[in-house]
């Protein structure tokens, strides 16, 4: 047997920047950030062990089946810092790491529309995996529009406990009507965001985040929204963003108008229960 090994990394999200639909068309606008999941894979002989983490098991069948015409088995492990069922694109992050691997253990590079496109077979997905910000039909991956470079903005991550499913989240029939309801708030916020990151103007791309989370409030409510934008404004960020089919909530900030830890520490004092860490925007893409 001729033993093959590829690794990949991709990156986490603090939720969205954007989600909801324009025209009925679904569309998330990424927040990726720079916190890691990193999956190795490698024929051992041995056969795939069932694991929690089925996703990535199909995700590495889908690859195989793609790049590979004899059939090959390979194990895989998993190193990652996104925090699962949180709205952070754990799962999207481990499915397209394992695209990749695979594709670099049997010689060849997937693209990221290759591993967009195979990720959607297993759920909706987050499209961490392009370069820089990019709109994405994060359910049937008919809308992929590249926005551009990040800008600087360092992001606090409020984590108040509880877990969502997002296959679950996306199933819920009432979807449709409450994201049609909201989308004149969800036009604006993507038009801020959108001339935010093509004016590198990190002002507009806050107010745009901050409407599309309180847009949000009736189709997934945070019951701390309110307070954490008030705690935000206190600290003269840019605003915030939340996971719109998870748990954690963002404050944006300018790094310098204000230092991610001190803020952090800030919130932490208020909410000592919650779970507190900083990261910042960075662009997705796989390594």
């Amino acid at each position: 047997m001729i033993y093959l090994k590829g690794t990949a990394k991709a990156p986490g999200t603090c939720g969205e920047l954007v989600e909801g639909t324009i025209d009925g068309r679904d569309f998330l606008i990424t927040c990726p950030v720079d916190i890691w999941s990193e999956i190795t894979v490698e024929t051992t002989g041995e056969p795939l062990q069932k694991s929690i983490f089925s996703k990535t098991q199909q995700a590495i069948s889908l690859a195989v089946s793609k790049w590979n015409t004899q059939p090959v088995t390979f194990s895989f492990s998993r190193k990652s810092d996104i925090p699962l069922g949180k709205g952070m694109g754990s799962s999207t992050a481990d499915i397209a790491a394992a695209v990749q691997a695979v594709a670099r253990a049997l010689g060849q590079e997937a693209t990221s529309e290759e591993i967009a496109d195979l990720a959607l077979e297993i759920e909706p997905s987050d499209a961490l995996m392009y370069p820089g910000i990019y709109l994405f039909d994060h359910k049937k991956g008919r809308w992929r529009e590249p926005l551009g470079d990040p800008l600087e903005i360092d992001i606090v991550v409020l984590d108040p406990g509880g877990e969502v499913d997002t296959v679950q989240f996306n199933s819920n029939k009432n979807l449709v009507q409450l994201n049609a309801k909201k989308e004149p708030l969800v036009q604006e916020a993507a038009n801020l965001v959108k001339d935010g990151l093509a004016e590198r103007d990190p002002e507009k791309l806050g107010r745009g985040a901050t409407i599309s989370a309180f847009a949000n409030q009736e189709i997934l409510p945070k019951p701390d929204l309110d307070a954490v934008l008030k705690w935000a404004k206190e600290v003269k960020s840019l605003g915030v963003n939340v996971a719109h089919s998870g748990t954690v909530m963002g404050i944006l900030l300018h790094p310098q108008a204000a230092d991610k830890d001190e803020v952090a520490e800030y919130i932490k004092k208020k909410r000592p229960d919650w779970d507190i860490f900083t990261t910042r925007l960075i662009g997705g893409g796989i390594k």
